[in-house]
């Protein structure tokens, strides 16, 4: 039985240059952003995968391409066997209502002038879901309360300027839920709310996954916060995914000079247990024109010659911990 729900294969994404007149008139090459470049990963069903990296590490943009709210250059996104970069608007439109996202910014997601419970129902509404406004009514007060936002019948009425940030973004994942998705891209999903509040929002998604029986893809540049929800970890760099492995395999066993810099900047309670720090050299190169062989090596504090001039091939260190790393190219 193939329990795969998300597979992608070779997905590229390049934003063209807007270029000058000057540009255009000699005929200059069109450049590009190569924000996604050629990255292949699957996700089970049921299974949380973290997307790691920096920013402009190019982990948003292959969220938004899962979900076709970006059409990507090239490649292949199935979902539970189905090419969805091959469907039409409309198919898309019906396809929709299995795949859903929570955005970063909840203030930004939602409608200021729109009742809260009537964003939630308007999703419900696009789908054609439930019979009449009574019957969507009581679904979106059931998902309100599953939320936490109870009374749900007070917070129904409330704008989005009435509520905390912690409370909008609840909005946000119930508006996600109540179509009762498959797949849930998490995009920076509590990154923006205080300590205390993420540490609430984290234990609720956790909570909504086993209930609702959801596969997640957990995308933020926080790689501490992945212990407590993933089940497995790409880490992506400069467009690239640079090592892919369980949660233990990342955390126990980083093998990618990246990843270990990652896992040592995440501070431990215990003095005892905390690492030495590793500081990659210098700044993200530009996505514009990415180094030449391993995109990590001008940082990279491992670096070989070999490093500079041909790409690292994917290594299998064990049964699911993969690594591109010319360290363990031999």
């Amino acid at each position: 039985m193939n329990d795969t729900l998300i597979e992608v294969k070779n997905l590229k994404k390049y934003f063209p240059l807007k270029r000058s007149i000057s540009e255009f008139i000699t005929r200059k090459e069109q450049k590009f952003v190569k924000a996604v470049d050629d990255i292949s990963f699957t996700i089970k069903k049921g299974e949380t995968m973290g997307l790691v990296g920096e920013s402009g590490s190019g982990k948003t943009t292959t969220g938004r391409m899962v979900l076709r709210l970006l059409d990507p250059t090239s490649g292949t996104i199935k979902i539970n066997n189905i090419d969805i970069t091959s469907l039409s608007n409309e198919e898309l439109r019906k396809f929709r209502k299995k795949i859903q996202i929570i955005f970063q910014d909840p203030m930004a997601a939602l409608n200021p002038y729109m009742k809260i419970g009537e964003a939630i129902r308007h999703a419900l509404q696009i789908h054609k879901i439930g019979k009449d406004y009574s019957e969507q009514k009581q679904m979106v007060y059931e998902i309100m309360e599953r939320v936490n936002l109870k009374p749900a019948e007070e917070y129904y009425n409330r704008y989005p300027r009435d509520l905390s940030g912690g409370q909008r973004q609840r909005v946000v994942i119930a508006r996600a839920l109540v179509l009762k998705p498959e797949f849930v891209v998490a995009d920076e999903a509590i990154a923006m709310l205080d300590v205390s509040v993420r540490s609430q929002l984290l234990k609720l998604m956790i909570d909504l996954k086993e209930e609702f029986n959801l596969t997640y893809l957990f995308i933020t540049h926080d790689l501490a916060t992945t212990k407590y929800i993933c089940d497995r970890i790409a880490v992506m760099y400069l467009g690239k995914i640079v090592e892919i492995g369980t949660f233990e395999d990342i955390y126990r066993n980083p093998a990618h000079p990246y990843t270990k810099a990652l896992i040592s900047a995440v501070p431990e309670p215990d003095p005892k247990l905390q690492k030495k720090k590793i500081i990659p050299k210098g700044e993200v190169p530009n996505a514009v024109n990415p180094p030449k062989g391993c995109r990590f090596h001008p940082r990279c504090p491992y670096a070989m010659d070999i490093c500079k001039v041909e790409e690292p091939k994917t290594v299998k260190i064990d049964e699911q911990h993969e690594v591109s790393c010319h360290l363990f190219n031999k």
